[in-house]
């Protein structure tokens, strides 16, 4: 295919992507389905080779043919999380790779499918991550879109991709005990009842008696929410007491990122006086003042296993297993052994 001339424009086809890329038609057509018949390697190369020549697809087109809009609803929980703003971002790009468009809502599930269904869009991304709405179990056998939910494994009858939550809380547990430090609290047991939440505390306090260091009752910090501000709250408690603890664990991004504010005001040094260890895994925690160590599973597996599992549901409405993510521990500076 020659470049196109002066004021000139082509439209890019799958045929073109085919006979750069050395590959046939329908193994083109296959990996911007993000079909699994297509090996991992071809499907990267075909991706590239799209992205150079500036391929968009002809939506219209493909849905005459396929009977498919290309779209993926997602019901999105909050705009103010930045580990939750992050991912989706991430989960978008990763199905804009596979040929999908994504369509966002914020209302309450039922209301959000009854958009999606009128869109007609080939599946649905459920955020299960407020625990004061309905139970999910109310769309169930409601309509004929399927539905991947992200973070109920055992509570929802629809198939999910899940990370263990309770394992990225023992690492960091571990991880401090390992450097020497005792006086360890949990941030983030918000107001209003969270199942993902009380996760992470009980796996804090099993792990904690587990490694035999002491866990009393306000080892756990109640905050109002999980955002910036509600850190800040919570370690303006922390430094009024004595003696301080020499670690403290943050149960989401943002509520680390008010945690160390809080402490960098009362001039108390991170890592030297107080180790920090954030759950969310995201590329954003090494980019603070002080780089934070993190446990979880890193935001772009995460978001990669969300779009795959969306195409496969695509492909196979009925299967309805699910995925658990295992987590890492990425050891950053807000780490070190405790002061003498």
């Amino acid at each position: 295919m020659l470049p196109p001339g002066p004021g000139e424009r082509f439209m890019v086809t799958i045929k073109d992507i085919a006979e750069r890329a050395g590959v046939s038609f329908s193994t083109v057509s296959k990996a911007l389905r993000g079909s699994p018949l297509v090996k991992e390697e071809t499907k990267r190369r075909i991706l590239d080779v799209a992205r150079e020549l500036g391929y968009q697809p002809n939506f219209a087109a493909r849905r005459l043919v396929s009977r498919r809009s290309w779209a993926v609803g997602v019901v999105w929980p909050s705009v103010e999380r930045t580990a939750l703003s992050y991912l989706i971002t991430r989960i978008n790009a990763q199905l804009e790779r596979l040929g999908y468009v994504t369509v966002l809502s914020i209302n309450e599930p039922r209301s959000a499918v009854d958009v999606f269904h009128r869109f007609q869009v080939d599946a649905i991304l459920v955020f299960d991550d407020r625990g004061e709405r309905p139970p999910l179990d109310e769309l169930a056998g409601y309509g004929r879109i399927p539905i991947l939910v992200y973070g109920t494994t055992g509570r929802t009858p629809f198939p999910t991709v899940d990370v263990n939550r309770k394992q990225a809380i023992r690492l960091a547990v571990r991880h401090l005990a390992d450097l020497g430090h005792r006086r360890l609290v949990y941030v983030g047991r918000p107001a209003r009842y969270d199942p993902l939440q009380e996760e992470k505390i009980a796996a804090f306090r099993r792990e904690m008696a587990a490694l035999g260091l002491p866990c009393p009752e306000d080892a756990v910090l109640d905050t109002e929410g999980m955002a910036f501000h509600d850190g800040f709250i919570a370690m303006r408690a922390i430094l009024a007491r004595q003696p301080l603890p020499t670690a403290v664990i943050g149960g989401s991004f943002d509520l680390t990122r008010g945690i160390l504010r809080a402490a960098r005001e009362a001039g108390l040094a991170v890592p030297e006086r107080l180790s920090v260890v954030s759950y969310d895994n995201i590329p954003l925690a090494d980019e603070l003042d002080s780089p934070v160590t993190a446990a979880g599973v890193p935001a772009e597996t995460l978001a990669g296993a969300i779009a795959a599992r969306l195409a496969a549901l695509i492909e196979r409405p009925d299967d309805t297993s699910g995925v658990i993510l295992e987590p890492e521990l990425a050891v950053r500076a807000s780490t070190a052994p405790p002061a003498p």
